[in-house]
């Protein structure tokens, strides 16, 4: 195993200059507190979102502190209720007048060998995970088609690709929003819209430490090529360029956001 350091923070470079976007799980410092802060760094207005009222409202304030109050905003919403997904993109039409990227980043995992899992725990995981990305890519479809394009990018997890105990409702939500994101990048790809999605290996943050055991943690960075995690912007700096003029020619694509041995 080799133990590379990790790299130097990117600087920006004006990627999403004048787009808007709408980031779901984007309070605190995970992944979609890191796209948040790098899509802001690039130049976007961003509409944050996350289902715990008082974390998003904390990183809102850090957020325009920073960046500005025309920057950046807010919504609480909770990915499982229609009305409120409904509301999140109405609300990010209303306030910037057209919606240019979504990141669906809203997910729930949990560790529970199958021979022991409830179907309360199976069917809450796959609603937060799958059942949110559908309902949010299907809002941001019906804006976008109107609007005439946009780009959508999904956060699925190499385990949709890879087994791992303990993870089979998540895994298998995982797989769904790799197989929704190929059939809705097909579907839509009519009215200018491309979709794709990240697939990252281990990126950590505080959250992941505290609901998983050091030895697992050990265990899998363990299996990592470069000897370490990833940070959550290395992962963010993927979905800034699949939500970038960049990747104009790229949908229905899983990028893999890992260096796993085989």
């Amino acid at each position: 195993m080799t133990n590379v350091e990790p790299p130097t923070y990117v600087p920006a470079h004006g990627l999403l200059r004048g787009r808007t976007a709408v980031i779901t799980a984007a309070a605190g410092a995970g992944i979609g507190g890191a796209t948040a802060r790098r899509f802001l760094e690039e130049g976007a207005r961003v509409l944050i979102s996350d289902a715990h009222t008082r974390r998003l409202k904390e990183h809102e304030a850090r957020l325009v502190e920073e960046f500005g109050a025309d920057a950046v905003t807010a919504t609480a919403c909770d990915v499982t209720d229609e009305d409120q997904v409904l509301a999140l993109f109405d609300t990010a039409v209303r306030l910037h007048g057209r919606l240019d990227v979504v990141v669906n980043n809203a997910g729930l995992g949990g560790t529970s060998d199958l021979v022991d899992m409830t179907d309360e725990q199976w069917s809450k995981v796959l609603d937060v995970t799958l059942g949110g990305t559908f309902r949010c890519t299907r809002a941001a479809l019906r804006h976008m088609r109107d609007t005439g394009g946009g780009v959508i990018v999904n956060n699925a997890s190499v385990v949709g690709w890879r087994a791992q105990a303990g993870q089979a409702h998540y895994a298998a939500a995982k797989a769904g929003v790799m197989a929704l994101t190929r059939c809705a990048a097909v579907e839509a790809a009519g009215y200018g819209v491309r979709v794709n999605a990240v697939s990252p290996s281990l990126a950590m943050h505080p959250h992941l430490a505290k609901v998983t055991t050091p030895e697992l943690l050990a265990e899998l960075t363990a299996r990592e090529a470069l000897g370490r995690y990833a940070e959550p912007w290395e992962v963010a700096n993927v979905i800034v360029f699949l939500a970038s003029g960049y990747s104009s020619y790229l949908t229905g694509e899983v990028v893999s956001v890992s260096n796993q041995h085989p």
